[in-house]
């Protein structure tokens, strides 16, 4: 079996502001002082060196929060793009606040967040591409490393995505929020059956409820 462990980047400056980040890749998506924290508290309170490598989504967020994580470890790190954040079109960059305003219809309330129709109107991906690739992402690893502890450095929407591909892609897609900054969710892929189990989900250190 392969087990992979989901951490959700630090956080940045856009997270902060209320942005959707979707896939820019610029200043105000790089660690904010705040989110090197996080990922710093993660590394004390998460100690990686039982995973055999790290698999990244190459945006410098991402990657910033691995090569914390992965300080006193030193595990093999790679970049993949099937772990890419979701791209809301022409969204990117805009607030939250503003869009929900604008598009109320295209929200979930309570979650506050976008629904699966937004693409139409964002031009941006669809959930299911985005659920799909990341499944494609866990069957072609756990098939080539069918025993390993992965560490995936990724995004809030990929990791639900993954946990929607994980426990059979639920017709309504809005039955989970994203998970936090640097929290992990683990996720265990069998391939001799080509069954998921979600173990746990957004795990946070030293988190407060």
């Amino acid at each position: 079996m392969t087990d992979f462990y989901f951490v959700r980047h630090g956080q940045t400056a856009a997270n902060a502001a209320g942005l959707k980040q979707g896939t820019i890749n610029t200043e105000i998506t790089y660690l904010s002082e705040i989110g090197k924290k996080q990922a710093e508290s993660l590394r004390k309170g998460f100690d990686i060196s039982f995973a055999d490598q790290i698999i990244a989504s190459p945006l410098q967020r991402t990657k910033d929060t691995a090569a914390i994580l992965n300080r006193d470890a030193n595990l093999p790190v790679t970049y993949d793009k099937r772990l890419l954040e979701i791209s809301y079109g022409s969204w990117d960059g805009e607030k939250n606040a503003d869009l929900m305003s604008k598009y109320p219809e295209l929200f979930d309330h309570v979650l506050n967040d976008a629904l699966p129709t937004y693409a139409a109107v964002a031009d941006g991906e669809t959930f299911s591409h985005v659920i799909d690739r990341i499944d494609a992402f866990m069957t072609e690893v756990s098939a080539k490393y069918p025993d390993q502890k992965i560490v995936l450095i990724t995004h809030g929407f990929t990791i639900k995505a993954a946990v929607l591909a994980a426990i059979g892609r639920p017709t309504d897609m809005m039955v989970i929020e994203e998970p936090d900054n640097t929290s992990v969710t683990r996720i265990t892929r069998d391939v001799s059956n080509n069954s998921y189990y979600l173990r746990y989900y957004n795990r946070v250190v030293n988190s407060h409820f």
